[in-house]
């Protein structure tokens, strides 16, 4: 082994090494959520496990459009729960397909082959159930 790699695992904590083989086991919000089943391109599926698996390694808590989203919201004098997207209570199912096929600061757009119509559809839908109807708070 190279003095590096021996002067590297000599820094690492040793709750680090704990996985087999060596290897740091990653924190919760690295690990993407496994696909749902079923045929990407039919409408119907579940906007939760589509958020988690598609949205989530960015949007749970730690991740980068998180703490981005929880600094805007703590800027605008609002909760910095709402930097949680699924804690949103203002997202409009519109908004959010807008957002996520035309990107917005750091995020970008994100295409059909990254989510799929009847994916935004779920997702979007999901997003928006705690939005007042009509889309006004």
């Amino acid at each position: 082994m190279s003095r590096f790699l021996l002067a590297l695992a000599a820094l690492a904590p040793a709750t680090a090494m704990a996985a087999p083989g060596g290897v740091p086991e990653l924190p919760p919000y690295q690990v993407r959520a496994a696909q749902p089943a079923g045929d990407r391109l039919q409408p119907g599926r579940d906007g939760k496990a589509v958020f988690e698996h598609s949205c989530g390694y960015c949007h749970f808590p730690g991740g980068m459009g998180s703490n981005l989203l929880t600094k805007q919201m703590m800027m605008m004098k609002r909760p910095p729960s709402d930097g949680i997207l699924s804690n949103r209570r203002d997202l409009t199912a519109d908004y959010v397909k807008a957002v996520v096929r035309g990107g917005k600061g750091a995020m970008p757009a994100q295409t059909r082959v990254d989510l799929t119509d009847a994916e935004l559809n779920a997702v979007a839908a999901y997003l928006a159930r705690n939005a007042p109807k009509g889309g006004k708070k």
